[in-house]
């Protein structure tokens, strides 16, 4: 396994999450371990009301943004939990950069950059020689999502609905340097 970081891109709803979800399945079926934050929509009678973050490795969930939250912080009408993010979110990172084979960040978004402390674990956790896999908002123009963008050991895929079943399987030849 290389230490490739690859970045998952698409607009919302393309199958980002699931595509990464789906390559920590594989990769954990080759015995690697897996850590870091994933998050997941809160769907109430099929709207979307919030999101839970969620520590890979230790399962461990909470609410970061849902409707209901009042926060200083919002993000189009969810308000967003600093405290969530960075208790389980953040944590999660740091240790997975210690202890995982692989790190895994679901995603560096507009809620997720309103931390001063999450962004500080991603750039450190960009520079850890381990293979990373990132879900990245399309259209932001914050400036950690284009560092991350512009980094020589990032590579880009975007999930569309045509290859969202596909790409799992070239990420992970990718991961394993079948593919340049």
């Amino acid at each position: 396994m290389n230490n490739i970081k690859i970045g998952i891109t698409g607009l919302p709803g393309a199958g980002k999450t699931h595509a990464l979800i789906k390559v920590i399945e594989m990769l954990e079926a080759e015995e690697l371990t897996v850590g870091g934050m994933i998050t997941e929509p809160i769907v109430e009678d099929n709207h979307r009301v919030g999101f839970s973050i969620i520590d890979w490795k230790t399962k461990e969930k909470a609410v970061l943004a849902h409707l209901d939250i009042q926060s200083k912080f919002m993000v189009g009408r969810f308000g967003v939990d600093l405290s969530v993010l960075e208790n389980i979110g953040v944590n999660a990172l740091m240790k997975a950069c210690e202890e995982s084979d692989v790190i895994v960040i679901d995603e560096v978004g507009k809620m997720e950059v309103v931390s001063e402390r999450f962004v500080t674990a991603v750039k450190s956790a960009l520079d850890v020689e381990k293979p990373m896999l990132l879900t990245l908002h399309k259209k932001s123009r914050n400036p950690l999502l284009q560092d991350i963008r512009r980094r020589d050991d990032v590579r880009i895929l975007e999930v569309t609905p045509i290859n969202r079943n596909l790409l799992p399987y070239k990420i992970m030849k990718l991961m394993k340097g079948e593919l340049l």
